[in-house]
């Protein structure tokens, strides 16, 4: 599971950079320069920037090192073209046509029509597809479509019919559509179904398709396959070697299994062995090995994520997308977040939960603060900054979880510069300081609540299905929010200085709410457009708890909603009673959870979550319009490359960056589309 929201993270002390710089020096050398300062910004259009990130302590690893890192990146990007075909049927053909009339076009780039066709096209790689990475909206292109047929024929370059014309019409508008009242799975553009499957069709399909399982250690079943008709029938087509996917796949378990060949310790090599037997044969029980044993392989420095994991893309929460994430070990922060592993139980049997919904025993909670080397798939460009995984909640139970937070991705957001929109949204002069003095130790521990303690905690009664199957389309955002409350409710805990994690836990704690309710009721709203409502998933959890706890409080202003000049502002005047409010919630949504109770989380999400204040939205788009700072950040991937001897023998991997976006997008075409002509 992935929090998406940007945290910070200070940088490790003593860690090397991947810079390459010779510090030796002679007594007759000149002083040595200062290094050149790293940048971070790439660029911006439309409403994203485009920023890098370094790998600290590349440097300071072996040979067998990063050789590992680099077989694992690879094996990442050779997936990369099943993520934009997951995301839609018609992705790489429209990618593939865009691209070769960017490559081929002779004609003039200055033009106003141009400049908006290579937007769109950025646009497009951004997301891994035609439809808004966030918002999962069709991104609608600013040229006509006369003008697209030009540059296909003016750089001899063809594109299907209807593929051409979905880039303008209104089919497929959305998608990923959970809306109450419409069948989502007709509804959502994603193609993970054919395109006259219903919800009825997956419904009835899962009631029988895994009968004789067993129910205490159930299978993710769907998760890496497209359910399909063929004369009559549902019928899964599994992604795996000789299935679909499989020229994809076969390139992947190439490199996993070089990887295989230099992992640091039998634990690991082990795990490799058996995600290699996933991809080839597809089976979900080997899956659910490779969970354990990867959740096992704790030792080494360096670890990854690798599959078809997160859910979030399915109207139905069944099937995952790809995606793949390569780690470096923080070993400065890892040893300090440790401290909330290790104490996992405390916090559970303090929680507000009803009893009957705790765990007696919290198993193989582990926190670690790492360094992305590589991304691919549905982490890439838009990353995460923090990971719980395995999803499969028996798992979880039995074997554990292994949580991170990404911290040079956060590092880097947090170098990128400010906006000063906290001057903006926030209420006076305290809020701000608090925020500036103390917010950044707040999100980052309310990223290791939520990552570690928050997926960790709790239990779903005997006999209850898993949320997917209760919860349907709320299952994610009510997983999401109950994560997020454990956090909120724990950062107001005096434990956090106890444990030497704060060293004023009440400032910490106000900060981190002040936070969450500036966000959670106004400031996330710059990120959809006037008239829409909230539908991602993680939206949908912040408003729905900060707008539930609004209400709650409402009485005793414990939120006070306040206009001043003309702006609106919610402002907490009583943290201790927000944080009884917070605890009555985290025990109600785990309830939910835990009985599998469908309609208490419809009312709770809809009620909440999904639509906004129209008016507030307006005013919230007009004040934030006048900062330039896009509402949406990404990363191109650092570009590892292997050096070798005049004897042809591997002797480094070197680091480089690319100079720009497109740079990087069409070294990626060129070299990792496996499933494109």
């Amino acid at each position: 599971m992935k929090l998406t929201r940007l945290l910070c993270a200070a940088a490790a002390v003593g860690v090397l950079s991947s810079c390459n710089v010779d510090t030796q020096k002679t007594a007759k050398q000149a002083p040595e320069k200062p290094a050149k300062k790293f940048e971070y910004f790439v660029e911006k259009f439309a409403d994203v920037q485009v920023l890098r990130y370094q790998i600290p302590g590349f440097d300071a690893l072996t040979l067998k090192e990063k050789q590992l890192v680099y077989y694992l990146t690879q094996a990442g990007l050779a997936g990369r073209d099943i993520m934009w075909d997951q995301n839609y049927r018609h992705n790489l053909a429209i990618r593939q046509a865009l691209e070769k009339i960017n490559n081929d076009f002779k004609g003039n780039r200055n033009s106003e029509d141009f400049k908006a066709f290579t937007t769109y096209l950025k646009r497009v790689w951004f997301s891994n597809g035609i439809h808004h990475h966030y918002s999962n909206d069709k991104l609608t292109p600013e040229f006509s479509r006369e003008y697209l047929r030009q540059l296909l024929t003016e750089t001899n370059t063809t594109l299907n019919e209807e593929a051409f014309e979905v880039i303008f019409n209104d089919k497929d508008t959305k998608k990923v559509n959970k809306k109450a009242g419409v069948d989502n799975v007709l509804a959502s553009a994603i193609n993970f179904y054919g395109p006259d499957i219903t919800n009825k069709d997956v419904d009835e399909f899962y009631a029988t398709a895994y009968k004789g399982k067993d129910s205490k250690q159930p299978i993710e079943a769907g998760l890496n396959s497209t359910l399909v008709r063929e004369n009559g029938k549902l019928v899964e087509k599994v992604w795996k070697s000789g299935g679909l996917y499989g020229s994809a796949i076969d390139k992947i378990i190439f490199w996993l299994e070089k990887a295989h060949g230099v992992a640091e310790n039998d634990k690991q090599a082990k795990a490799l062995e058996l995600l290699i037997e996933y991809y080839k044969t597809g089976s979900l029980d080997v899956w659910d090995q490779y969970a354990i044993a990867w959740v096992a392989s704790t030792e080494g420095n360096i670890d990854w994520i690798n599959g078809f994991i997160e859910v979030y893309n399915d109207p139905k929460g069944y099937r995952g997308s790809y995606e793949t994430i390569v780690q470096i070990k923080d070993f400065d922060m890892s040893k300090k977040m440790k401290v909330l592993s290790d104490n996992a139980q405390w916090f559970e049997d303090n929680s507000p939960l009803d009893p009957a919904h705790k765990k007696e025993n919290v198993v193989g909670v582990s926190y670690k603060t790492v360094n992305v080397a590589g991304e691919a798939g549905d982490a890439s460009p838009s990353t995460p900054i923090g990971v719980n995984l395995p999803n499969n909640n028996w798992i979880r139970q039995v074997h554990g979880s292994k949580s991170v937070s990404l911290g040079n991705i956060i590092h880097s957001y947090n170098n990128a510069g400010g906006s000063g929109k906290l001057q903006e949204f926030a209420h006076d002069q305290e809020e701000i300081d608090l925020e500036l003095a103390y917010g950044k130790l707040a999100d980052k521990l309310h990223t290791a609540l939520h990552e570690v303690i928050g997926h960790a905690s709790g239990k779903i009664n005997p006999g209850v299905g898993q949320p997917k199957e209760t919860l349907k389309n709320y299952a994610s955002t009510m997983e999401e929010g109950r994560a997020d409350l454990v956090g909120l409710y724990f950062l107001l805990d005096p434990k956090l200085q106890e444990l030497g994690l704060v060293d004023n836990w009440e400032k910490v704690g106000k900060a981190a709410y002040d936070g969450y309710i500036r966000n959670g009721l106004v400031t996330q709203l710059i990120r959809i457009n006037l008239g829409d409502d909230i539908e991602e998933d993680h939206m949908v959890n912040r408003q729905w708890v900060s707008a539930w706890a609004y209400e709650q409080g409402k009485a005793d202003k414990v939120i006070e909603k306040v206009t001043k000049e003309g702006k609106t502002y919610f402002v907490v005047n009583d943290y201790t009673k927000l944080r009884e409010i917070f605890g009555r919630l985290l025990k109600e949504t785990q309830r939910i959870k835990s009985e599998g109770d469908f309609e208490a989380a419809k009312a709770l999400v809809e009620g909440y979550g999904v639509k906004v204040d129209q008016k507030l939205h307006k005013e919230v788009l007009d004040r934030s319009s006048k900062f330039k700072s896009p509402a949406y950040g990404g990363f191109v991937n650092p570009v590892l490359t292997p050096q070798r001897n005049e004897a042809g023998e591997l002797v480094d991997i070197q680091v480089s960056y690319p100079g720009s976006f497109e740079e990087q997008m069409n070294n990626y075409a060129k070299n990792y589309s496996f499933l494109t002509k």
